[in-house]
C-alpha cells in the first residue's frame, strides 16, 4: 500500500509545483511586453516633439513661399546684384528659392527674370568682357616689346665686337683648309661634286 500511494504523492507535488510556476512564467513572458511598450511609447513621443519643434520653420517655408516679393526688391537687380553684400545676396536667393516650390503660374514675371537672372545670368565668372579691354591689351603688350627692344639695343651698343673667326675670309681659310686635309669626303665639303657654302657664313670683313 506504501509503495502505491509513493506515484500519488509526486504527481501531486509536481502539479502543485507546476501550478506555483505558472505566475512565474506568466510574469516573465508579460515583463518583455510591458518594455516594448515603454520603448515605443518613447519613440512616439519623440517623433511628436520633433514633429512640433519642426512646424515652425515649415510654416516659415510655407508663409515666405506663398506670399510674393515685392517688386521693387526685384527691380533693376541685373544692376544691383554685384553690388549687394552677400548676406543680401542670400536672403533673396533664399526667397526666390522658396517661391519656385510652388506652383510657378503663381510666380510673377518680376520673380521669373529674376530667379533666372541670378541662376544663370552674365555676373561673377559668367561676366562678360567690359568694353575697351582688348584695346588695352594690345597697348600693354606693345609697350612692353618696345621696352625690349631699346634693352636690347641698348646691351648690344656696349658688347664686344665679334671674334676674328666670324669673317668670311677666316671662314674661307677654313674650308680650304679642312679640303686639304680631306674632311668628310663622302657628302661633307671634301666630296666629290660638293657646291655647299662650307663654313662661310658672314660677310667679308670691312677694311678701315
Amino acid at each position: 500500500m506504501l509503495l502505491r500511494s509513493l506515484p500519488r504523492v509526486g504527481q501531486q507535488t509536481s502539479s502543485s509545483s507546476a501550478y506555483l510556476s505558472a505566475p512565474r512564467r506568466t510574469a516573465n513572458i508579460t515583463r518583455p511586453f510591458h518594455v516594448t511598450a515603454r520603448s515605443a511609447a518613447a519613440v512616439f513621443e519623440s517623433s511628436q516633439q520633433r514633429q512640433y519643434a519642426a512646424t515652425p520653420s515649415s510654416t516659415n517655408n510655407q508663409s515666405r513661399a506663398a506670399h510674393a516679393i515685392a517688386n521693387p526688391t526685384l527691380a533693376g537687380i541685373e544692376k544691383r546684384w554685384e553690388a549687394m553684400p552677400p548676406q543680401d545676396q542670400a536672403a533673396l536667393w533664399m526667397q526666390l528659392r522658396d517661391r519656385m516650390k510652388v506652383d510657378w503660374h503663381e510666380m510673377t514675371i518680376q520673380e521669373k527674370k529674376a530667379a533666372w537672372w541670378i541662376a544663370f545670368g552674365p555676373h561673377g565668372p559668367r561676366a562678360e568682357t567690359p568694353p575697351g579691354e582688348w584695346g588695352r591689351v594690345f597697348l600693354y603688350t606693345g609697350i612692353g616689346v618696345a621696352v625690349s627692344i631699346v634693352i636690347f639695343v641698348i646691351g648690344h651698343s656696349f658688347s664686344r665686337p665679334p671674334p676674328r673667326t666670324m669673317t668670311k675670309e677666316w671662314q674661307e681659310a677654313t674650308n680650304e683648309y679642312l679640303k686639304k686635309e680631306r674632311s668628310n669626303p663622302i657628302y661633307g665639303i671634301s666630296s666629290e661634286g660638293y657646291s655647299g657654302k662650307g663654313y662661310v657664313q658672314s660677310k667679308a670683313e670691312r677694311k678701315a
